[in-house]
């Protein structure tokens, strides 16, 4: 599991996440408003769509809501467009960092994220800089039930699947292009899924320091919090047990 989501699968245990909807609904509408714009209205038809809306009903966002991002992003309401950029930089402890982001307004997002990249001793760099130490997968994270590692791995094993981390929850990583049938073999197979998201793994992970641990954590959470922000990759790894002392 990479570093950063265990940290927030062990907050979410914890309770130590603030549950702000009108955060969580802004950056989902965010994503459905892209998902419509680069593909079809409809979600059997765009899978991406179809990934956006079903993470929208799991926070439970109203299905106007949803219908109005849909619209926004069809070209169907006179509202500001928006669009995707992506950043690329390193932050404490020399870790790499990628940055996607959906804004209105390109200029004041660069100026945002840059500052926090300096503010927390990282540097902002350009296009490509850290691209090339990360590769696209898709990631599935499904309920373990009771199953072992074993019967979860054997139930796993679907086409499309790369990989299989047993925890809770247990992470399937997939090839990109096979995300949403392998989600549904899994399902059809019987596990549970939490979410099902495009994302980037480092091909090589680093480790920082126990004195580095809480500025790297910070820093990648005060890039999550950011209201264009819509994920956050990183090569940094960490401890589990040394993430549960820090909530403790």
């Amino acid at each position: 599991m990479s570093g950063h989501s265990k940290w927030h699968n062990i907050k979410l245990k914890k309770g130590k996440v603030d549950a702000q909807r009108g955060a969580i609904f802004t950056k989902v509408s965010k994503e459905i408003i892209l998902a419509a714009k680069n593909g079809s209205s409809d979600p059997e038809a765009n899978y991406r769509l179809k990934m956006a809306v079903d993470k929208a009903r799991s926070v439970n966002m109203p299905q106007d809501n949803i219908k109005r991002a849909i619209a926004r992003g069809s070209g169907s309401e006179g509202e500001k467009l928006i669009e995707e950029i992506r950043y690329e930089g390193y932050g404490p402890a020399n870790i790499a960092v990628i940055v996607d982001a959906a804004t209105d307004n390109r200029n004041r997002t660069a100026s945002e994220i840059r500052f926090l990249f300096s503010r927390n001793g990282g540097t902002l760099g350009e296009t490509g800089s850290v691209g090339w130490m990360f590769e696209s997968r898709g990631l599935i994270e499904v309920d373990p039930q009771r199953l072992s590692e074993d019967e979860l791995t054997e139930r796993a094993l679907v086409d499309g699947v790369i990989d299989v981390r047993f925890g809770d929850p247990a992470e399937i990583v997939t090839e990109p292009a096979l995300l949403m049938a392998a989600k549904d073999q899994l399902e059809a197979a019987g596990l549970r899924v939490i979410s099902a998201q495009l994302t980037m793994e480092a091909k090589q992970t680093s480790r920082p320091s126990d004195a580095d641990t809480n500025k790297v954590l910070e820093f990648l959470d005060a890039l999550e919090e950011h209201e264009d922000v819509q994920r956050v990759y990183s090569n940094a790894d960490f401890d589990e047990a040394a993430l549960e002392a820090l909530l403790s």
